[in-house]
């Protein structure tokens, strides 16, 4: 389920870019990519929480560690792409 979600947040975050530099109303498509970037972290911590009560220390120790420094990029990557375009509008404005 998160590699769906994480699909989708790219998917409205690229949207959103291309709303942007089309001139377009972008503020929808920015709250999306967010939002799917909130629900995939969401999924991914679900997923590990399965694996703690099903006390599969195996799979923890294997996936978790390497996750967790690409959720942390990710998720940071997908906020400033996000909220570029409202960084980039005010820099105009300026």
């Amino acid at each position: 389920m998160w590699v769906i979600l994480g699909i989708m947040a790219i998917a409205a975050t690229i949207t959103n870019l291309y709303m942007f530099k089309a001139g377009k109303d972008y503020k929808l498509a920015m709250a999306m990519g967010l939002s799917f970037t909130a629900l995939t972290l969401c999924a991914e911590y679900s997923l590990v929480s399965t694996w703690v009560k099903a006390e599969d220390w195996a799979a923890l120790l294997d996936v978790v560690p390497g996750m967790e420094r690409a959720l942390w990029f990710l998720t940071f990557v997908s906020i400033l792409l996000n909220i570029a375009p409202i960084l980039l509008e005010r820099k105009r404005k300026k």
